[in-house]
């Protein structure tokens, strides 16, 4: 079973790009009439991913460098939830073949767009740091984040 991804990692490229380019735009003041409120666990769940991207975020590197670094972070992370759960239907008995093998190609599936993803998030921070004009050590410092 062959899935084309492309047009999938295209919206992704062309979202990212509309939202950086919107936050670069959008004056300060415009942002002041947003409220939101986050319920006990909301607050919970955003203080553990400040925490998560603390480095990133204390860089010093440009913002669209960090929104792409948070971004591969968290593609990493869904990747590795994705291997531990095609690990974990592997080693489950209790499947019949012809059901373990639809969830198999589900899971590959979505491991195979995830990791597309991952690919063109890691393509736009190069080009991004290309692009940016950064000093030796701030390329050195979104490398390393990038890698961590």
């Amino acid at each position: 079973m062959r899935i084309d991804i492309t047009s999938a990692l295209n919206n992704l490229n062309t979202s990212f790009q509309r939202q950086a380019s919107t936050a670069e735009r959008t004056p300060e003041g415009l942002r002041e009439g947003l409220r939101v409120s986050l319920s006990e666990l909301g607050r919970s769940l955003s203080a553990k991913t400040e925490k998560k991207n603390q480095d990133i975020d204390e860089s010093g590197l440009p913002d669209s460098i960090k929104q792409l670094l948070k971004m591969i972070r968290e593609l990493k992370a869904q990747i590795a939830a994705k291997e531990a759960e095609l690990k974990a239907l592997m080693a489950d008995q209790n499947l019949a073949p012809e059901a373990r093998q639809v969830q198999l190609e589900a899971l590959q599936s979505e491991l195979a767009m995830l990791n597309g993803a991952w690919a063109s998030a890691n393509a736009n921070l190069i080009k991004q740091l290309q692009e940016q004009g950064l000093s030796d050590e701030q390329m050195l410092t979104a490398t390393t984040l990038a890698m961590a």
